[in-house]
């Protein structure tokens, strides 16, 4: 029954690679490719969980999905989970080719929802905090100042990252503006004066992009596959009470000059999946050592899902091999309630937080016409942004979220604040304030505002480095779990080898790439916040 409910599946467990590329393409219906066995699995996510590298890549051809998960880790972390480079390498460049035409497809909507809305400059304000003693000291802010005007966005930040132990500042603009053809990105270095440019076009030749490196296959397979989310299915929210306990009417506050309901949200849950199996025993020590004991002492309590055993006698119900090379048959495997194809090194973690929400009534921008657009196009490179998109895209009270505080991660919130709108508040050159009548607001802003500085060095095409906005979101937070653990870490120059050690700043994070490979030019370091950092870490000694 099992065979022929799920004959792809049933191929794929085999092995079956010479019959699966003609029942591939005899499939009268291409959707059947996505088809999920009872333990959710697409038959991409059996091949590559079950290290079948020839089926993969007769899958893979035909088209299937790369972008799907099970159990909450996506293909491209199943792959890293079997320890083969060369699957890891087949997977990522198929996943980003499809995200890359995917959010290339979506430019026309994106543009039509752009060119629709009112024009409007507004500043968002993200305030790292920490719960945790010391840590808080060491995180920082920055301000996101949003121009929108037509089809074009601008958005100038300072925060660019950290190396090492220390945050890094500097003066970078993100430019977005629509084509005939497509659309065109800018990011604009003022301290290097240098502009990189992407031409996205509607029918992008993906086939000669280049996403990928050996280099970033290899440090996959040496880091911890780590995947972090908000877990909002019982969100509740509830109206904050005023006075001491609680025991005063509905709480209010004023923000940003406007008078703003405070709400709080229940049973926020931030989750934390860890997996190693792929791993050196040096690597695992390595990564061991690069934890933060502040985190450990201060974070939640670790859960072992399947902590590492000696791998067991073969039986007809179970399989432990690196790449499984199961003993139990496929019907065995579709009627087992259990989901496991082979043994995972696997621990999680989570706890609950209360997210806060200071929401307006008559506030003058739109969330969903004005600044849902923006934040989906910031979402698709940046993974705080990603969060707070998660977020607001949920049901929230009726009102606009002048300020938001939602967790990071375990130990890091983030609290956003949208202010000085319209350029009401202060002066902003390139932007003209209206005050219309019955108390609204616009604003007029000039094409310079959108121009590239003619004295800049411009660096142009679809170039490996300015790649890095079509990432996937599973090793950005990989990656920046890893760089904010090793800037959280004591300081130090070597490795318990004796070595120089890598570090990975969050530019190399969003990018994707090994240590020391970024393009960022690190300038301007603020060592008066380093030094705190050092001074918070002896006192935790």
């Amino acid at each position: 029954m099992s065979t022929t409910e799920y004959p792809i599946h049933a191929l794929i467990w085999t092995n079956s690679h010479t019959m699966l590329s003609t029942t591939i393409s005899s499939l009268p219906n291409k959707e059947d490719l996505e088809a999920k066995d009872p333990h959710g699995r697409t038959p991409l996510m059996l091949a590559v969980s079950m290290g079948q590298i020839e089926c993969t890549r007769q899958l893979l051809d035909a088209g299937a999905n790369v972008n799907t998960e099970c159990d909450g880790w996506t293909v491209v972390q199943e792959a890293t989970a079997t320890g083969d480079p060369e699957l890891v390498q087949m997977v990522l460049d198929q996943r980003d080719r499809q995200r890359y035409s995917t959010r290339i497809g979506g430019i026309p909507d994106l543009l039509k929802k752009l060119k629709d809305a009112p024009d409007f400059y507004v500043e968002m304000t993200w305030e790292f905090t920490s719960w945790v003693p010391l840590v808080s000291r060491m995180c920082p802010s920055d301000t996101y100042r949003v121009y929108k005007r037509g089809s074009s966005v601008r958005v100038d930040t300072t925060l660019l990252g950290f190396d090492q132990n220390s945050w890094v500042r500097g003066s970078r603009s993100y430019i977005f503006t629509g084509t005939n053809q497509g659309a065109k990105f800018y990011e604009i270095d003022h301290d290097t004066k240098q502009v990189y440019i992407e031409e996205m076009g509607i029918e992008p030749d993906v086939d000669s992009l280049k996403f990928s490196t050996q280099e970033q296959v290899q440090h996959r397979l040496s880091t911890p596959l780590i995947q972090t989310f908000l877990d909002t299915e019982n969100i509740s929210f509830q109206r904050a009470k005023g006075g001491i306990f609680g025991w005063g009417g509905e709480k209010t506050e004023l923000v940003s000059g406007m008078d703003c309901k405070v709400f709080g949200a229940n049973n926020v849950e931030i989750v934390t999946k860890t997996r190693t199996e792929h791993m050196s025993a040096e690597d695992k020590q390595r990564a061991k050592a690069n934890k933060n004991p502040l985190l450990s002492f201060f974070g939640p309590q670790e859960t072992d899902v399947d902590p590492p055993t000696p791998p067991p006698e073969p039986s007809s119900s179970s399989c432990s091999s690196p790449v499984p090379k199961c003993q139990q048959t496929f019907g065995e495997y579709i009627s087992s309630p259990h989901s496991t194809i082979r043994s995972k090194e696997e621990c999680n973690k989570s706890q609950k937080f209360r997210a806060h929400l200071w929401l307006c009534e008559d506030y003058p921008l739109s969330l969903q016409e004005q600044v849902m657009p923006i934040v989906d196009l910031l979402a698709i490179s940046n993974s705080h942004f990603q969060k707070l998109q998660h977020f607001i895209h949920m049901q929230l009270p009726s009102g606009f979220p002048v300020k938001i505080e939602i967790p990071l991660f375990h130990v890091i919130n983030a609290r956003i604040t949208f202010s000085n709108i319209q350029a009401l508040d202060t002066a902003v050159p390139g932007v003209t304030s209206f005050r219309e009548d019955g108390g609204r607001s616009s604003a007029a802003i000039d094409d310079s505002v959108f121009e590239v500085p003619r004295s800049y060095d411009v660096l142009g095409g679809a170039s490996e480095n300015t790649m890095r906005q079509y990432q996937g979101t599973d090793e950005e937070e990989i990656m920046l779990q890893y760089a904010i653990r090793q800037s959280l870490g004591e300081t130090g120059e070597t490795n318990t080898n004796g070595e120089s050690a890598d570090h990975v700043d969050i530019w190399e994070a969003l990018e994707g790439l090994p240590p020391g490979q970024s393009r960022v030019n690190f300038q301007g370091e603020d060592r008066m916040l380093q030094q705190a950092i050092e001074a918070s870490m002896s006192e935790a000694r």
